[in-house]
């Protein structure tokens, strides 16, 4: 039977204004993220959503709670939807490491696998478990919804992982999922099919970009809005 999984994105943090990369750093919601999980808890109301899953770090457990209460519900922390360890670059900007290395990011920017920043968690691993966490989410709730709030980084490379796209190329095919938005797919075994990807919960903004910044954290932005990592 096929499950179907709706991947969110942990509200805004306050590395966001930052533009730093917040990975295993357990970094706080801001004031507009914890709005954000009360619009995603808001947009769960009345719909079908049987489970909540959610990654141990704070920014996520508090952006699912919300949502679980509404749907009256316990999140099921899950520990391999934990985001990347990104090494060297972790509560780091692009600019600083730039400045540094400015090789070592121009091997992230052209293949973001092959050149996974010094001391970082390889992504093709952090890929294949955050694959196999979320299969395994699926076949415990076969025919049913679970709602799922984890990282941008690693939902990314998950996403890669299940529908067959190399890994290394994550920030250039999927560049950023939103704050608290939704993306859906369906999981039957190892087929997966994406069904949406990165749709609005609500009026609050999903991202730092909707608010006029660019988007970060977990993934903060590099310049230019350039998604990261």
């Amino acid at each position: 039977m096929t499950a179907r999984l709706l991947l969110v994105r942990h509200g805004e943090t306050v590395w966001h204004a930052e533009n730093r990369y917040a990975g295993i750093s357990d970094v706080a919601l801001t004031e507009r993220g914890f709005r954000q999980a009360e619009a995603l808890a808001h947009w769960v109301k009345g719909r079908e959503v049987n489970v909540v899953a959610c990654s141990p770090l704070s920014r996520a457990r508090l952006t699912a709670r919300p949502a679980a209460d509404a749907l009256g519900l316990v999140p099921e922390v899950v520990e391999d939807l934990r985001e990347v360890d990104f090494g060297w670059g972790e509560g780091r900007t692009i600019a600083e490491m730039e400045a540094e290395d400015p090789a070592a990011v121009r091997a992230f920017r052209a293949d973001a696998e092959a050149g996974a920043f010094p001391g970082a968690e390889p992504p093709g691993a952090a890929a294949a478990r955050a694959a196999s966490a979320l299969r395994g989410l699926a076949a415990a709730h076969q025919g049913r919804t679970v709602l799922v709030v984890a990282h941008n980084s690693l939902l990314r490379m998950a996403l890669c992982a299940l529908l067959g796209i190399p890994v290394g190329r994550y920030r250039q095919v999927f560049p950023r999922l939103d704050n608290a938005a939704v993306s859906e797919i369906e999981v039957a075994g190892e087929r997966t099919a994406l069904r949406s990807l990165n749709v609005p919960t609500g009026a609050v903004a999903t991202s730092a970009a909707a608010a006029g910044a660019a988007p970060a954290g977990d993934a903060s932005t590099g310049r230019g809005g350039e998604s990261a990592p």
